[in-house]
């Protein structure tokens, strides 16, 4: 099961330890702002991703208003990743508080 997760939970969350973020957006909105360090995943890269990226490190998944994002960490969590995160509020929350990357 998925958890959910406020933006400062998150941030804290990626200063203090070792985590996934990922960004479900459509690639041209996660290219024009992410949170740092997330990867996109997308229909195409999902596979590679769930290939490569640890199972255990906890992934912190992030959307336009976290809505998605619960989906996707649901999804995640199915397959295997033991511990998922929605990010609340999602990309729209995160922007207004903390730095993006572009």
């Amino acid at each position: 099961m998925f958890k959910r997760i406020s933006i400062t939970e998150a941030k804290r969350m990626m200063d203090e330890s070792s985590v996934q973020v990922v960004d479900v957006r459509d690639p041209l909105s996660y290219q024009a702002g992410h949170i740092p360090g997330a990867i996109n995943l997308t229909n195409e890269s999902i596979k590679t991703f769930m290939d490569s990226a640890s199972k255990t490190q906890p992934v912190l998944v992030c959307c336009y208003h976290g809505n998605s994002s619960q989906s996707a960490a649901a999804f995640l969590n199915e397959q295997g990743f033991a511990d998922t995160y929605s990010i609340d509020g999602g990309f729209e929350t995160w922007k207004l508080q903390f730095p993006v990357e572009r």
